[in-house]
């Protein structure tokens, strides 16, 4: 028989380990709430009408306002400068953060990119508002989503969204050119990230 004490550690040692996947929660976004989906392409919706975008199914799945931020192209760099003009402009309750991959396809400095998405997230909570921060995969023939955004996840405390981007990637059948999504991919992302939504408690 073992030891009390060894069952107790062992006890303790599982508790540990359920706590640590247990997700982030979020305030509830009220119905007449402010989402707003910033980010580059993929959140653009390229490849797809507006209506097939993610934020417009998003807006659809969760019936809140959703407001289609997403630029093609953007890096962070050019995504921390565009910031606080969507803040100040919409004022939102909520803000699903989708950036990187171009740093990522342009080989720019991965610090960089993590830098600069730390100092968006900490200027979206200083306007008030709560963050998905969405993890985009390293390209390759496995695409996996990039280190950076788990550290982010972890150092500042952050809600994410780490797997639906990176798995769509690795599906040709929900993709309309090598980068980005059709209808289909597109939907499932929104899917992916309502449910997120809806675990953490927004929706």
């Amino acid at each position: 028989m073992k030891p009390l004490s060894f069952v107790m550690f062992q006890l303790f040692c599982l508790l540990v380990l359920a706590g640590c996947g247990e997700s982030k929660q979020l305030a509830h976004v009220p119905s007449q709430g402010i989402i707003v989906s910033f980010g580059d392409s993929l959140t653009y919706g390229t490849g797809v009408s507006e209506d097939s975008s993610y934020p417009s199914v998003l807006a659809k799945l969760s019936g809140r306002q959703v407001i289609r931020s997403g630029v093609p192209g953007e890096t962070t760099d050019q995504g921390l400068r565009r910031l606080p003009a969507v803040l100040e402009t919409y004022q939102p309750d909520l803000v699903i953060l989708e950036l990187g991959g171009n740093d990522i396809l342009k080989r720019a400095s991965k610090l960089t990119a993590k830098s600069n998405l730390a100092e968006m997230i900490r200027m979206i909570r200083k306007q008030g508002a709560q963050i998905l921060l969405v993890g985009v995969p390293e390209f390759g023939l496995i695409p996996g989503t990039a280190e950076f955004y788990f550290e982010l996840e972890e150092e500042l405390d952050v809600a994410a969204e780490n797997d639906v981007v990176a798995k769509l990637m690795k599906d040709s059948s929900k993709k309309s050119d090598p980068i980005h999504f059709n209808e289909e991919g597109y939907r499932e992302m929104a899917e992916a990230i309502h449910t997120k939504l809806v675990n953490l408690g927004a929706l």
